[in-house]
């Protein structure tokens, strides 16, 4: 037969398993708002039993338990569950960015609004209608000089505005690779700490909570690969390897920029950034420069009308005028290059009259863009250099300027109606032959789409996200109502054990000071 004493060690293990219980519940109601907290249960197992001794225990029925031991205390997590959220997270975040990205230029470009490119360019074209009703007033030409010199301020500040935001990508890609570096040494970190914990048959459930709600961020971020291993979480990236045990590697923006172009790195918002950069970002300030290139110098069809007179020399189409074939006896439509081949085929109002000058120059030099695009410096200087005349008449001196010949000047209001080339390579938009204002709407559409196309995409993955997470909490979270009927369950229980060793102590008492006394 059993001792009596054994029953208080079965009420002294029953006690310490339910506080274990009760414990581990207090644990989860206190973390119930912490992020990335997994909830907690304790697993019980019988206790080792006790076989009767004797031989062959003949009188027993068998085995006599002990009570209870806990088994384990571990956090409730669905691994599945994470790798879907990391899918969806790093959609997320590219998308996050790209819808950004398009936001900002759309802020850039500022259309519809007086003070967008739109309202600044159909500025220029009506003070040249209106300088070709009267070509000699000298204040017509100091207004088509001032049009001139706010459409190439706004090209400039655009392409200023566009260039910086290229430079702030770029700042931001530096920014995250830091902020990958900071997180993977914590990931090794805590590879070595749960190590050296689950060494001695602990579950590290706490710290492998911080790890994964670190792994969170980082599938934000880039497109990463998570390998639990006997050391720990592996964590790799486009073919770089990030975490190997407890061991982080740095990873610089470089390499990042190589994996993305190997298409390693294709998911994030480390891909959105770049891909922001070079390729959204870009389109647009090729878009642009384009535009300001057409307008000075792409090609575009005018009829010049019977009589007007080409400055010797002028070539058109492949015909060079020169002594009598410089005046036109019909009206001939020719290609010119932009508004500087137009403009060069004018008259300045001097005597004897002068072939006019580009009208439209690149500071500094170089191909004309949206960053150097500006007026002749000597319009700039004196608006007479602004031609509007192609008529001249013999004079004493040489030709002399036709008075009140607004020839140009029409021909040059007329522009805006007219379709120029545009190069396919740098126009995005599908526009290869068509008006400035034509071209301009057409990048202004583009971007709506795909602004609109961007937010789209980011509210439907942040739903995709909503829904994994919520599920995720219907496994890992903590529910303050469970863990209330658990606490109950565990405090009767305990009050149990606790009535249980009172009894098996009063069977002692009994057996100690009541028994064997008769006859004292």
């Amino acid at each position: 037969m059993v001792s009596t004493f054994h029953g208080i060690e079965t009420a002294k293990r029953s006690l310490f398993a339910q506080m274990a219980g009760m414990n581990t519940t207090g644990h989860n109601i206190a973390n119930a708002s912490t992020p990335g907290y997994s909830r907690q249960v304790v697993g019980l197992i019988a206790s080792r039993p006790l076989a009767m001794p004797g031989m062959y225990n003949s009188i027993s029925p068998g085995q006599l338990g002990t009570g209870v031991e806990v088994n384990y205390i571990k956090r409730v997590r669905d691994q599945f569950l994470d790798q879907q959220y990391w899918n969806a997270n790093r959609s997320l975040g590219d998308w996050e960015v790209q819808a950004g990205t398009l936001s900002k230029l759309e802020t850039i470009f500022n259309e519809p609004s007086e003070s967008g490119l739109t309202t600044v360019i159909d500025n220029f074209w009506k003070a040249w209608s209106e300088f070709s009703k009267d070509p000699e007033n000298v204040t017509s030409r100091k207004i088509v000089r001032e049009n001139a010199l706010a459409m190439a301020e706004a090209f400039n500040e655009t392409s200023k505005k566009i260039t910086d935001m290229q430079a702030d990508l770029t700042q931001g890609i530096n920014v995250n690779a830091d902020h990958i570096n900071t997180l993977t040494t914590q990931v090794a970190q805590l590879n070595y700490e749960i190590n050296r914990i689950e060494g001695f048959r602990d579950n590290a459930n706490d710290l492998r909570d911080q790890r994964d709600l670190i792994i969170d961020e980082l599938s934000r971020m880039a497109n990463v690969t998570v390998v639990e291993e006997e050391t720990g979480y592996r964590v790799t990236v486009g073919g770089l390897e990030l975490v190997a045990g407890d061991a982080a590697v740095p990873v610089t923006p470089a390499q990042l920029e190589t994996a993305y172009a190997s298409n390693g790195l294709n998911s994030g918002e480390l891909f959105g950034i770049i891909k922001s950069r070079d390729g959204i970002v870009k389109d647009y300030l090729d878009q642009l420069n384009e535009l300001a290139n057409t307008i000075a110098n792409g090609d575009v069809s005018i009829t010049i009308p019977a009589g007007s007179v080409l400055p010797e020399g002028t070539v058109l189409n492949g015909v060079t005028y020169s002594g009598t074939t410089r005046t036109l006896t019909a009206d001939t439509t020719v290609t010119v290059k932009g508004l500087n081949g137009l403009h060069k085929l004018g008259y300045l109002f001097t005597s004897p009259a002068q072939a006019a000058g580009d009208f439209f120059s690149s500071k500094g030099g170089g191909p004309i863009t949206a960053a150097t695009f500006s007026v002749n410096n000597a319009i700039v200087q004196d608006p007479n250099k602004i031609a509007s005349s192609l008529r001249v008449v013999a004079g004493t001196n040489g030709d002399e300027v036709v008075k009140g010949n607004n020839t140009l000047a029409l021909l040059m209001s007329q522009l805006r109606e007219r379709p120029f080339t545009f190069n396919a390579i740098a126009s995005n938009n599908g526009i290869t032959t068509g008006t400035v204002d034509d071209y301009y709407r057409a990048v202004m559409g583009q971007l709506g789409v795909q602004s609109r196309e961007a937010l789209r995409q980011q509210d439907n993955n942040q739903l995709l996200v909503d829904q994994v997470d919520s599920r995720r909490q219907s496994v890992s979270g903590v529910s303050l109502d469970e863990e209330m009927s658990n606490l109950i369950k565990l405090q009767h229980s305990y009050g149990a054990a606790s009535r249980f060793m009172t009894t098996v102590d009063q069977n002692l008492d009994k057996i100690i000071n009541s028994m064997g006394i008769v006859g004292r």
